[in-house]
């Protein structure tokens, strides 16, 4: 694990995981969508694509793509959150780990998507941020796509302040390797204007050949 504790430790002490799925049971059953990330990545997917959620917490996302036909392999360093995941979709594959050594968990880099929403991102170990996301681009196929989406200003975090540009977002994806395809305010894809308060992107790494096929990601 990483020597600095991640933000999101800092905020719950990695004891977040019942609270959390309550807190979205509570939204479904009042009537609010609470599966707007899923229902975005799937749009961008063929059927029996293989997704990374990084930063999967209590499993929504995942669970929710598995039902919809997807491969899903949920990632998380929040014993607690996985407990639930674990609990909810016990056939499913739930991992223990950081992602700023996503690299240890032996994961085969053929993942068709790689998804960290849920401000995982700007809620990192300060410094591994340039390093998860050469991570998270190392497990995708050629031709893959990180999907993400982060708070960008204090009302759309849990902290007082922002801890990411999407200047220096943009800057750790092209060291990566990757490069933006689309850029959305929210997960129905509303268009992003510059100085939102929130940012879903889609960055893709580049195929290894230009006449390389989709594979698992529709051209939707």
């Amino acid at each position: 694990m990483s020597e600095q504790r991640d933000r999101w430790a800092q905020l719950t002490d990695g004891q977040a995981g019942e609270d959390y799925a309550r807190r979205f049971a509570r939204l479904a059953e009042s009537g609010h969508d609470v599966h707007g990330e899923a229902a975005f990545c799937a749009a961008l997917l063929a059927p029996a694509a293989r997704v990374l959620d990084a930063g999967c917490g209590t499993g929504r996302i995942a669970v929710r793509l598995a039902e919809l036909g997807h491969r899903c392999t949920g990632v998380d360093i929040d014993s607690s959150m996985l407990a639930v995941a674990r609990r909810e979709a016990p056939a499913q594959e739930w991992l223990l780990g950081d992602l700023s050594r996503l690299d240890t968990l032996g994961l085969e880099p053929d993942f068709d998507l790689v998804l960290a929403a849920g401000n995982v991102v700007p809620l990192l170990a300060p410094g591994t941020e340039p390093t998860v996301v050469r991570h998270l681009a190392s497990a995708l196929r050629p031709g893959g796509l990180l999907v993400t989406g982060m708070g960008l200003d204090a009302a759309h975090l849990p902290l007082p302040e922002p801890t990411v540009t999407l200047a220096e977002f943009d800057r750790w994806c092209a060291d990566a390797g990757l490069v933006l395809r689309q850029r959305c305010a929210t997960w129905d894809a509303d268009p992003y204007e510059d100085g939102g308060g929130y940012a879903v992107s889609v960055h893709v790494r580049p195929a290894a050949r230009p006449d390389a096929g989709p594979g698992g990601v529709s051209d939707r």
